[in-house]
């Protein structure tokens, strides 16, 4: 008998197989696809992928470019400082880590987490996020010493603005700060934590003193910290700035000022380059560098003297008796006056109803126009200004470049004021009067001026009528704004009387043998006072009620000359306080003056004191 070894059950069916094979086939085919579209079709944007989970690109800060003085002394510089980031993408608890950031550096947590909200908009997760600004070094070594248990953290050098010389160019160079949401927003450039220049030269110069930033890139590990690194594209410092201003003879202009509230200018007259530009009181601009205390803040804000205001731009004062130079040219310009002719002034003018007094009681009878800027008579340019008219006076001071901006290189200039009919008009509604004429005339009223737009005319005057920019860089080329209407033989008469000012009337603490001198001294009457307070010295009186105390002044020697401006706010009478002061910066400029000049100059009797209200002598 025959045994049958296989029966049909025991036979797989052949189609199952043939379908398990399918299968395998068909998942190797889909991983062998998968695997060519990752690896070959999606190949290169993975693998870059890749590189930046390990390379990050990252801004390299540039140096802000310095700033000297005309002799390279340096005014502003950058010096390398350490501040606190903070890389999202590698902090693993942000709120732990801000917390132990506010123990370390005792920067209030409240304060961080805002930092982080802001930047979390601006900068990018494998960016540092700049938390807090110049570390100092006790907080440095804390940080240092717990960054590995705290992943993210990253010390970041960056540059902090230095100003060596202190309040003493403040006004000048202005400060730097961190950007506000604004400036970040207007400025594509700028960083979260970038410093940008708020104030002065700072300010106006930002686009050259800025430069502009590199870029590298770095190796990072799974905690964040940078291995490797390349330059990708080297960061670019910015321009350095050499200023006009003389450092030294700025330092001693400023010393004549200690104690007192006011200004003063020196200028080069042919060319408009600033050597000192002294506004006090001042303030310390490295305290708003990485950003000044609240207290320290309402200190300076409500201090009565006002010492962030730069009075050589932003003061306006009423001019006094200085604007009689302008007066004088006015008249001569206009036909109105001729050099030779004589006015009578017998101590009052009458306008109308109401007296309008001279300085000086009883007047000083017969005088020219020289003599009448030489002793500063009153009652001469009332005459002048009552026969020219406001507006034709406002015509003319704005030709001459007052009433608008000189145009230097500072923010926030003002441009003082030359009233008109229609000024008046749109002001106050109300119409002009004839007694409002006289008093412009002699520099009061409504007429305010800045101490740089006297320094541009005088300097006018003197470097035969071309109005310059007033220009505070030396590589500046000089620049002609304007000539003043008046003729060359008209401007040597008002020269010619303000050098008679300083042998025989108002100017004469400026006297010395070795200079040619000129000068027009002015008192500003600040309130109308009642007789009793005016007859008290100045020192008696409350210092807000106390007159201006002004000397426009030029100096010529050697072939070079110099035009200097003094302001004293509420300082009395300018031939008296002004007028040593004067002195002793063309000391600075000139040298010592030869020992029998300054015995006279020593000797030289002050100006009589005003005794009447409505107008003040000089």
């Amino acid at each position: 008998m025959r045994l049958e070894s296989d029966s049909p059950q025991q036979h797989a069916p052949r189609s199952g197989l043939i379908l398990l094979q399918a299968l395998v086939l068909g998942l190797f085919c889909l991983f062998t696809l998968r695997l060519w579209y990752l690896q070959v079709h999606k190949g290169s944007k993975f693998s870059e992928m890749s590189r930046d989970n390990q390379l990050r690109q990252v801004l390299i800060g540039s140096a802000r470019g310095r700033i000297v003085d005309a002799n390279g002394l340096p005014l502003a510089l950058s010096e390398p400082s350490f501040a606190l980031g903070l890389v999202r993408e590698d902090c693993e608890d942000v709120d732990a880590t801000l917390t132990k950031v506010s123990e370390w550096t005792g920067v209030d947590k409240h304060v961080l987490t805002e930092t982080f909200k802001r930047g979390k908009k601006r900068v990018k997760p494998f960016e540092p996020l700049i938390l807090s600004t110049d570390l100092p070094f006790e907080a440095l070594a804390r940080i240092e010493a717990n960054a590995m248990l705290y992943p993210g953290l990253e010390i970041v050098i960056r540059q902090k603005r230095y100003y060596p010389t202190g309040e003493l160019m403040s006004h000048v160079l202005g400060y730097v700060a961190e950007a506000n949401e604004d400036e970040l927003e207007k400025n594509p450039q700028l960083s979260l934590g970038d410093s940008v220049g708020k104030q002065g030269l700072e300010l106006t110069l930002e686009n050259e003193l800025r430069g502009s930033k590199g870029r590298k890139q770095v190796e990072v590990d799974a905690f964040g910290r940078q291995h490797n690194e390349a330059i990708l594209e080297p960061p670019q410092a910015g321009k350095d700035i050499k200023l006009s201003i003389d450092a030294n003879l700025q330092r001693e202009s400023a010393k004549l000022l200690e104690g007192q509230a006011g200004a003063i200018v020196v200028m080069e007259p042919d060319t408009g380059k600033l050597l000192a530009m002294v506004s006090q009181p001042s303030f310390d601009n490295n305290m708003f560098v990485l950003g000044v205390p609240a207290d320290k803040w309402r200190e300076l804000r409500d201090n009565p003297r006002h010492p962030i205001q730069n009075r050589v731009t932003q003061g306006v004062y009423p001019p006094g008796s200085v604007f009689k130079l302008l007066m004088a040219a006015a008249g001569l310009s206009e036909g109105l006056i001729r050099p030779g002719d004589v006015v009578a002034c017998p101590g009052t003018y009458r306008v109308g109803n109401r007296d309008f007094h001279d300085w000086k009681k009883g007047g000083h009878g017969a005088l020219d126009l020289r003599g009448a800027l030489v002793h500063s008579c009153d009652i001469y340019f009332y005459k002048l200004g009552d026969r020219m008219g406001i507006d034709r006076l406002h015509d003319y001071a704005t030709a001459s470049g007052f009433g608008a901006r000189t145009g230097i290189d500072l923010p926030h200039e003002k441009a003082g004021l030359i009233p008109s009919k229609e000024w008046k008009r749109k002001r106050f509604g109300a119409a002009w009067s004839k007694g409002e004429t006289v008093i412009a005339s002699i520099g009061q009223g409504y007429v305010l001026t800045s101490p740089l737009q006297i320094a541009r005319y005088l300097s006018a005057l003197v470097n035969g009528g071309r109005l310059m920019k007033p220009e505070l860089v030396q590589t500046e080329a000089p620049r002609l704004d304007a000539t003043l209407p008046v003729k060359d033989t008209d401007r040597q008469i008002i020269l010619d009387a303000m050098v008679t000012t300083v042998e025989q009337g108002t100017g004469k603490s400026l006297l010395r043998s070795d200079v040619v001198t000129g000068a027009k001294t002015g008192t500003a009457q600040v309130v109308k006072l009642i007789n009793a307070d005016v007859r008290q010295k100045t020192a008696q009186m409350p210092y807000e009620q106390r007159d201006h105390a002004w000397v426009a002044s030029w100096g010529r020697k050697d072939g070079k000359t110099y035009v200097v401006v003094c302001l004293v706010e509420h300082g009395g009478h300018g031939g008296e306080v002004s007028g040593p002061i004067v002195r002793k910066i063309f000391e600075q400029l000139f040298g010592s003056a030869p020992a029998r000049s300054a015995k006279s100059a020593a000797a030289a009797p002050a100006p009589t004191p005003a005794t009447d209200p409505a107008d003040v002598g000089d």
